[in-house]
């Protein structure tokens, strides 16, 4: 097992600089996903920490120990690609135990190791077969066996599901998961997928154009999104947005969002605003409540809407609103039957408004 640290971690591309200073510490045995957009640098960090990139300035530590001109080889890291990187010749024995023949390392154990990585992943049956003979998801089994084998201190995986199908990728989370649980070891996990960075990571570490945004366990970054990037980024589907300005209403400071649609701002410790102030507004779209569930909620919090999009999911219908002008997506229970061009009273739930400045996108509420 081991602990990662990044310090100032630099890499430039010719000219082009991909990754900004970025610092970080992974702790022991700890699960933390590396999310972001594509070009965001998350895939180019795991390769220089797995030694496959050389870094432009800063430093990795692994274990307390500086590794940035070790070769990948001395580092006791195992990496698992997207695509597997299996040898079409070899038998998923061979493949598993590939890298320890190449260490010598004796046939006993080699076979003690791989058998054991078999159990792990439910791939005995499938030791004698040819990658061509395997899905996509007993591939990547493979692949995550050939790391296991070698017991390394970290895992490396570079978006690992991204090849699979939804119905499989919901599998080898699980399977990922509990892969963590039993051999308790360093996993940094890299994805553009948030439900993939939400579900496994201990902590996620949110990513954009090579600079960290925020690091956090999934329920604060979910909760207490820094700025609209993160907040829009993190939690499907994404937050609504809506552009505003604080006016002072009747009742007290108001974020005015369209004409005619004020809603209050409810008072928290250390939050101040000036009228006329610049801001975003942002509800996630659980906080769009719908049917009976409004009775809880004072009446300037509610408000009419027409449905223009319906998106039945089964277990819950995702809907397309027009408020008054503003574009929203709320939930709804996937048994109310709902339709296009329908109008529906609906309410805020402002106990969990954001709102973010509109110049700098910073949290500010």
């Amino acid at each position: 097992m081991a602990s990662v640290i990044l310090k100032n971690l630099v890499k430039n591309f010719g000219k082009s600089t991909i990754i900004h200073g970025v610092n970080l510490e992974i702790k022991d045995t700890e699960f933390v996903v590396l999310v972001g957009p594509s070009g965001c640098g998350k895939s180019t960090i795991l390769r220089m920490i797995a030694g496959l990139e050389e870094i432009t300035g800063g430093e990795i530590l692994i274990d307390d120990k500086v590794v940035n001109t070790l070769p990948p080889k001395d580092r006791n890291v195992a990496m698992v690609f997207q695509n597997y990187a299996l040898y079409p010749h070899m038998n998923v024995y061979d493949n598993m135990a590939f890298g320890l023949t190449l260490r010598k390392t004796p046939q006993a154990e080699i076979k003690a190791r791989v058998l054991e990585a078999a159990q792990i992943l439910n791939i005995e049956d499938l030791l004698d077969r040819k990658p061509f003979q395997l899905s996509g998801g007993q591939r990547q089994r493979v692949a995550m066996g050939r790391a296991i084998v070698r017991k390394p201190s970290i895992f490396l995986f570079d978006e690992p599901l991204s090849n699979l199908d939804a119905k499989l990728r919901n599998q080898m989370r699980i399977e990922i998961k509990l892969l963590h649980q039993r051999v308790t070891s360093t996993i940094v996990y890299v994805t553009h997928d948030q439900i993939e960075a939400m579900t496994l990571g201990d902590r996620i570490v949110v990513l954009k154009d090579g600079i960290i945004e925020q690091v956090g366990d999934p329920i604060e970054l979910f909760q207490k999104p820094v700025n609209t990037f993160v907040a829009g980024f993190i939690g499907y589907p994404p937050m609504n947005f809506f552009n505003g300005e604080i006016v002072l209403g009747k009742n007290g400071l108001e974020a005015q969002l369209a004409e005619g649609l004020q809603i209050p701002i409810l008072e928290k410790p250390n939050c101040s605003f000036l009228t006329g102030q610049k801001v975003v507004a942002g509800l996630r779209t659980e906080d769009f409540i719908i049917d009976s569930g409004i009775q809880q909620f004072p009446d300037e919090w509610k408000m009419e809407s027409i449905v223009e999009i319906v998106e039945p999911l089964g277990g819950e219908t995702h809907i397309h609103l027009n408020i008054q002008g503003l574009k929203a997506a709320a939930q709804c229970d996937g048994r109310r039957i709902v339709h296009a061009g329908d109008k529906i009273m609906l309410a805020m739930n402002l106990n969990h408004l954001h709102l973010f400045d509109a110049g700098t996108q910073k949290s500010i509420y």
